[in-house]
């Protein structure tokens, strides 16, 4: 697999940490979900729920309240909080997870000289955008160069690293802060209807940061790929209403995954014309376990391919741009790849990702 073409040198993602907030939430939802349908239907998002194979979802609202259903918690009125609430609760508590992520990055890799700032984030918007707010409080240097890259969706993460890379590309010496930060939690939705609940069920907050730069250390970052699907635009949505962000995740999702990854054309463009079994280390973005089993299945893969995407899965749910980011996590702590790919699917219906292998 070829990392770096004859005029640019290899550029590393030499390093990931990652933060989630210490408030679980994930069965105070289900029970809040199931008691918003018909009793036909609960049997149905029970199991649903259980096949899921998600165990924790983390939320940044207060755990004080003792769920954000309950008495006291953000969502415990009739009427559910408008999106200014929610922005608000947003615009303090992205940073200040995105830096716990910054922190842990800072366990592994120094974190001084930074040229360059990433910052991928879906679910919120403030002006001073939180790529100026992270910056401020890591004390970067008034002339780090900044690149906010907003409401991309699960792929973002992909779109983040690919701008790393071209920077390094372009200016070798330069070292790429790369943050993703997610709180899907701040829009639940009080509606009833089964596919609604079963796509918020997926969604949980997290963040990661990782360095970007020249130096070989970690993974050698190769060559990145995009491809939109035809006719799915309306798949994937998210939609802004004065109550938070509306998620909509047809069910359709899985079965179109499937279907374009039987395009050996794509494929191939996929793993860099190598056969999907020669490839040692898959990141594949967890959105779902219909999704990462559809996956699974479309390029004939070994049951434990995708095991650490469903690790995360298991662990963290869908945090839409930071779940790539977690699952590359989990592969830097391998002994070793050969030939890894990454890739994340978001609203289009697109795909993205990017080979990746050894720093030598």
């Amino acid at each position: 697999m070829t990392m770096a073409s004859p005029d640019h040198s290899p550029v590393y993602l030499n390093a990931i940490g990652t933060a989630v907030p210490d408030h679980d939430i994930h069965a105070a939802f289900i029970g809040w979900a199931r008691e918003r349908l018909p009793e036909r239907e609960r049997k149905l998002f029970d199991r649903m729920a259980a096949r899921a194979a998600i165990h924790h979802r983390w939320s940044v609202l207060p755990a004080s309240a003792g769920s954000p259903v309950g008495e006291g918690g953000f969502y415990a009125g009739a009427i559910h909080p408008g999106t200014a609430a929610r922005m608000s609760l947003y615009a303090e508590a992205a940073p200040s997870l995105a830096l716990a992520a910054v922190e842990r990055l800072a366990e592994q890799v120094a974190t001084t000289g930074v040229t360059h700032l990433v910052v991928a984030s879906c679910t919120g918007f403030v002006a001073p955008g939180i790529d100026q707010i992270i910056a401020r409080r890591l004390n970067l240097s008034p002339s780090v160069e900044r690149t906010l890259i907003g409401f991309m969706g699960c792929y973002a993460a992909v779109a983040a690293l690919r701008t790393a890379r071209h920077i390094v590309r372009s200016q070798p010496e330069a070292r790429v802060l790369v943050i993703t930060v997610e709180l899907s939690t701040l829009h639940l939705q009080a509606v009833d209807e089964i596919e609604p609940l079963l796509a918020m069920l997926q969604f949980g907050d997290g963040a990661a940061a990782a360095l970007v730069s020249a130096e070989p250390r970690g993974l050698a970052l190769g060559q990145p790929f995009a491809t939109t699907l035809a006719a799915s635009d309306q798949l994937i949505r998210w939609d802004i209403t004065d109550t938070g962000f509306a998620m909509h995740l047809s069910g359709e999702v899985p079965g179109r995954i499937a279907g374009a990854l039987a395009d050996p054309t794509l494929v191939a463009q996929i793993t860099d014309g190598r056969a999907a079994g020669e490839i040692d280390a898959w990141a594949v973005h967890a959105g779902g376990r219909s999704i990462l089993d559809a996956v699974e299945h479309a390029l004939a893969l070994g049951p434990t391919a995708l095991s650490e995407s469903r690790a995360v899965l298991v662990d963290n749910g869908n945090m839409s741009s930071a779940t790539l980011m977690f699952v590359l996590a989990r592969i830097l702590a391998r002994e070793s790849v050969e030939h890894g790919v990454a890739l994340a699917f978001g609203p289009g219906l697109a795909a993205e990702g990017f080979a990746f292998g050894p720093s030598a």
